[in-house]
């Protein structure tokens, strides 16, 4: 299994970007992707999160401006940042989980390589 991310980028507070996670497996759609964020010095977060039957989680700090998307028809993920603000500003990586795969005893996940997002006029 392997994430390819993209976007990502310098944004000027108030600005919007989209971030993409492709998905290059020959197996069945993931259960979960996610994205988290680290920002320097801090633990990596979970962000936004969407299931199988497309049920979302948001972080309380990015509801009602980002959106979590999935297209598992091509296995690609997204997450459109929207009125960015200077704390969001990390490097967000992608995640998936299969939760019926299992190998060495867990469930199947991988991680992309990560986008660095500025958020900085």
């Amino acid at each position: 299994v392997q994430l390819v991310q993209s976007g990502g980028g310098l944004v000027q507070p108030g600005g919007s970007l989209r971030l993409s996670c492709q998905i290059s497996t020959g197996i069945f759609a993931p259960n979960t992707m996610a994205w988290y964020r680290q920002a320097p010095g801090k633990e990596r977060d979970l962000v936004a999160s969407i299931d199988s039957s497309d049920t979302t989680y948001y972080l309380d700090p990015v509801k009602g401006r980002f959106i979590v998307s999935r297209d598992n028809a091509n296995n690609w993920g997204y997450l459109q940042m929207n009125s960015l603000k200077p704390e969001d500003a990390a490097v967000y990586f992608c995640h998936v989980r299969w939760e019926t795969i299992i190998v060495d005893g867990r469930p199947l996940e991988a991680w992309g390589q990560g986008s660095a997002v500025t958020v900085s006029s």
